[in-house]
């Protein structure tokens, strides 16, 4: 592993940070915890720690000696020093004579010890770095580090490719215990430069930032030495089928068989991320990758990430997707309930009274293919997907040299429900929309750019489908929630086919379509060409036919329901003059929603509609409300807010009807009115 210790880097931060009263040692901390956290090998996603103990002075203008340690939900690769917050040295010092600490009392001991009461937690390997004499103190979960201790004889192996430069600490649940066992290690002989921690990582130290740091480098590049000189040959591959199928062909029924089940067709839904390389599928390709998933994790830290370890799944022969879905099926329903075994055994250990967290998988490997990481959001899944790689090149060393021996579950429970994790669930509160995907097409217009917006707040991923590209890339970054944009002429099925691939492949499939993109066209309908009214038929109708069938045939694969929703118009309704280009495919489309929820209801499938009238946007442009105020002989203010309230209706208005009509688990078949009311476009 390369060391990036740069000396002009380093004094640039110090000197930008001395700009804004940070002094040098924890300018230096914050430059070399980035370092450690910008590369995967050693940290991921908020894994890892570091701390420099220095001097710093409260708010009475009071000097204490600190111990500078990273922050709960901070990531070091970003981290800033507010992400480092100072906790009283004494106070932390004098914990190590007492004889036991809970996790409550020991979160409690650092947070009423801190400089700025403010910050964040500290690290729940705080006390080991205040008992640590060095002056700064690293910590890692190195993939290289785990290869050697994921061993059965870990402690002589360690011994063998460190020497007596390390020392070596037993599996300790990370806390108080480990904290008080990791310095009497190291006070039986100070000279070591670095622990080495069981089924864990690694710590080094050092008198100064580069010191520490260059250390952990070194410790690891002898790891990475080590299994490169010491591999062993592969195991064996499992035989593949002659045509494997895609990974879009499985990707919604696995993104199915992984949503939790509520009861009476409810569904707590998975975002599913796909990751592949040659690396990637060359391990999982082993004949043995299924009991290798078993074993567990390579380092407890990833149980919050991927439970107990991943799923293995066959893989997809193309010729026999249709006996698919019920394999894959049979194997989520057998890591539920080993899940909930494991769980219910060890929670019957004790009384501690704990909640068990779903029991699904959140990293699926598929043989020939890659893998799915699966989470309640995108950075979730993603989160998941980057903890699968490297969990493979830990296990990847592990094997090489040895036997991949990680941890018990046994062992695991304790950190994976540890008391302070389940503290977080009561305030875990996910929003209406979490884990759902919805495609909007026409997304780019008024109505659809405010439906992206108000459905991604309430926490759906959109897929923004429009003509233009560029705009439809513009609303997505309007709406955020990790949405995104796709051009398409929906007209033309196979674009329309390819955006409703998009979501499969970004999200691993779809819960809610809003069909609405429209156009208007103006004449009297008996004077109006063939071509004109066919066009606006295959925009009007056809491409909402389109769509709803992509849609339908997704949620049918997902096995979890679904909502189709209608942009329709009152014209459906209450046709208006010289507008029967517009009015008659809005009409049949009106029809349409109804079928789809007769012939889908049984499955899940919700379908509704809304009649919007008036509405400022790309189709109800100025020009055309002058026109249509024109025709029925009216001004243009009176013609937006003629309806029985006298107020004019907007973008935002029609938005709110499709997300209640989304959200409204009982209701289809439904047609909700959006016009400020119109008695003539009113339904009997």
């Amino acid at each position: 592993m390369q060391n990036l210790w740069n000396d002009a880097d380093a004094e640039k931060m110090v000197a930008d940070y001395a700009r804004k009263g940070v002094d040098r040692d924890l300018a230096l901390r914050v430059y070399t915890t980035r370092l450690l956290g910008g590369e995967p090998r050693l940290v991921l996603h908020g894994g890892g720690n570091t701390s420099c103990k220095t001097k710093a002075t409260d708010l009475v203008g009071d000097e204490w000696d600190v111990l500078c340690v990273k922050g709960s939900g901070w990531d070091m690769a970003v981290i800033e020093p507010q992400g480092l917050p100072a906790v009283k040295m004494g106070a932390l010092l004098k914990a190590r004579s007492l004889d036991k600490l809970s996790d409550e009392d020991m979160v409690a001991l650092q947070r009423s010890n801190l400089i700025d009461p403010s910050s964040p937690n500290p690290s729940v390997e705080t006390l080991l770095h205040a008992f640590l004499p060095h002056k700064f103190v690293d910590h890692t979960h190195s993939t290289a580090i785990l290869a050697i201790v994921d061993q059965e004889d870990s402690k002589a192996l360690v011994k063998k490719v460190f020497g007596d430069k390390m020392g070596y600490v037993p599996y300790i649940k990370p806390g108080f215990d480990l904290a008080k066992a990791a310095a009497e290690i190291f006070y039986a002989d100070p000279s070591v430069e670095g622990l080495i921690l069981d089924k864990h990582g690694i710590f080094t130290f050092g008198d100064d930032a580069r010191q520490a740091y260059g250390r952990m480098i070194h410790y690891v590049t002898m790891a990475e030495d080590y299994v490169a000189r010491n591999g062993k040959p592969q195991a064996p591959k499992a035989a593949l089928p002659a045509k494997l199928a895609k990974p879009s062909d499985i990707a919604p029924t696995l993104r199915g068989a992984v949503a939790v089940a509520r009861g009476e067709g409810r569904f707590d839904r998975m975002i599913s991320d796909f990751r592949t390389s040659d690396a990637i599928v060359d391990f999982i390709n082993s004949a043995k990758i299924a009991e290798l998933a078993g074993r567990g994790v390579s380092t407890p830290d990833l149980s919050i990430r991927i439970k107990t370890g991943p799923m293995a799944v066959p893989a997809p022969d193309m010729d026999k997707l249709g006996d698919y879905k019920a394999a894959v099926r049979s194997h989520v329903d057998a890591f539920v309930k080993e899940y909930t075994a494991y769980f219910e055994t060890n929670d019957a250990l004790d009384n501690v009274k704990r909640t068990m967290l779903d029991p699904m998988p959140r990293l699926t490997l598929v043989p020939g293919l890659g893998m799915f990481g699966h989470g309640r959001t995108l950075k979730d899944a993603k989160i998941a997907s980057d903890v699968g790689e490297m969990w493979i090149e830990a296990v990847r060393g592990a094997e090489a040299i040895g036997n991949f021996h990680p941890l018990s579950k046994a062992d695991l429970f304790p950190l994976e429900y540890w008391s302070l994790e389940q503290a977080k669930l009561a305030s875990n509160k996910p929003k209406p929309l979490t884990g759902q995907v919805v495609l909007i097409t026409g997304g780019a217009g008024a109505i659809g750019a405010a439906t992206a917006k108000l459905f991604a707040a309430n926490g759906a991923h959109a897929v923004i489908v429009d003509l233009d590209p560029a705009k439809a890339a513009e609303a997505a970054k309007a709406a955020g929630n990790n949405s995104i944009g796709v051009g398409a002429d929906i007209t033309k099925p196979a674009e329309m086919r390819a955006a409703f691939d998009k979501a499969v492949s970004v999200y691993g499939g779809l819960d809610i379509l809003v069909s609405n993109a429209g156009a208007a066209w103006e004449g009297r309908i008996g004077e109006l060409d063939d071509a004109t009214l066919r066009k606006s038929f295959e925009l009007n109708f056809f491409a909402h036919q389109s769509a709803a069938q992509n849609a339908v045939r997704i949620m049918l694969e997902q096995g979890t329901g679904g909502v189709l929703l209608f942009n329709t118009s009152k014209q459906a309704i209450n046709p208006g003059p010289k507008f029967g280009a517009y009015g008659i495919p809005k009409a049949a489309t009106l029809f349409l929603s109804r079928q789809y929820a007769l012939d889908y209801g049984a499955y899940g499938i919700r379908s509704n509609a809304v009649n919007a009238d008036r509405i400022r946007s790309g189709l109800l442009t100025d020009a055309m409300i002058a026109s249509r105020s024109g025709a029925r002989g009216v001004s243009e203010k009176e013609y937006m807010s003629g309806n029985l309230l006298g107020q004019e209706v907007t973008a935002d208005d029609v938005a709110q009807a499709f997300l209640h009509q989304a959200l409204a688990e009982r209701t289809t078949a439904d047609v909700t009115t959006v016009d400020g009311g119109n008695i003539a476009a009113a339904l009997r």
